[in-house]
């Protein structure tokens, strides 16, 4: 539970031009951004527009974890992170793919190239979906009922959130699940015998803490004591060497998903495939420096 500060040495006016400055700015930029995603859904646009949500979900966050002062400006934002998200992770996908079916051309393996240009357009027609309905709905949570509840907040609830609330708290509290999330992690993965399933949700988990940190130390520089100044940097490079197990993993269980037939391609091309990409969650695992691994060979084998 969030520990607020004591009343006698909270300072009703500190930081609030600074609180309204980085708000601001990210509101600012979420709007231009999210204009430019239902323009052509430039994949940089949709990037920069799930980004600044993120930091304003954080920041709203710090002030107000129960969302009760801001619940529904907080789920608005929620709600505009999770069609941009879709949208983004297809993006990041297919471009992966498309990199690989490069790649096999050019290596002359011309039968993954035509398995990996199967999960192109098969990506594609999925991420259509998520475009239109992210098309449908972000107008409605980017327009004139969210310029009025971010006006209000602003004014109305912001002065009293800031003189109620301490960062260096925030990111104490984040610290220690953390740590506990790490050493839950290093007990699963240092057991070969495992379930996969419950340690790769494990290192997902802890993933999800690294960034919380990451976006947190980001977001609230600006009240953050000098000790914190290097999370940003510390937490990011931590949730780099997850996020590539965790990508890898994706793309596994997403070429899964989709199963051989439906892709129409030969069994030993499927296979060799699927394996080159198990053998890659195994060295993303084996050269992570965050969690030790003892054996990424019998996990994911048995994932």
């Amino acid at each position: 539970m969030t520990v607020q500060t004591p009343a006698r040495d909270r300072q009703p006016g500190k930081h609030i031009r600074q609180w309204e400055d980085a708000l601001s700015k990210h509101y600012d930029d979420f709007c231009t951004y999210s204009q430019e995603s239902l323009q052509k859904f430039d994949d940089e646009a949709v990037h920069q527009a799930r980004v600044n949500s993120r930091k304003l979900l954080t920041l709203l966050s710090i002030l107000d974890p129960g969302h009760t002062a801001a619940g529904d400006l907080y789920a608005s934002f929620k709600t505009a992170q999770k069609r941009l998200g879709k949208v983004r992770d297809a993006d990041v996908l297919i471009g992966s793919f498309r990199k690989r079916r490069k790649k096999a051309k050019a290596e002359g393996a011309d039968k993954t190239a035509q398995l990996l240009k199967a999960v192109v357009r098969h990506q594609k027609g999925r991420r259509k979906k998520f475009r239109s309905r992210l098309a449908a709905e972000l107008p409605e949570l980017t327009g004139e009922r969210l310029d009025k509840l971010w006006r209000s907040f602003m004014t109305r609830q912001l002065p009293a959130l800031v003189a109620q609330r301490d960062p260096n708290v925030i990111m104490r509290e984040l610290e220690v699940a953390f740590e506990q999330k790490k050493k839950r992690c290093k007990a699963l993965f240092k057991n070969p015998q495992t379930d996969p399933a419950e340690a790769f949700e494990a290192l997902h988990e802890l993933r999800i803490a690294a960034k919380e940190l990451r976006y947190t130390a980001s977001a609230a520089d600006f009240a953050l004591d000098q000790k914190f100044h290097a999370h940003e940097s510390i937490y990011k490079h931590i949730q780099d060497q997850l996020g590539e197990i965790n990508d890898k993993r994706v793309w596994l269980e997403t070429l899964q998903a989709i199963g051989r037939e439906e892709l129409d391609v030969g069994k030993k091309t499927w296979n060799a495939f699927t394996e080159s990409l198990r053998q890659e969650v195994q060295e993303a695992l084996h050269n992570n420096e965050v969690v030790p691994v003892a054996d990424s060979t019998q996990i994911v084998a048995r994932s």
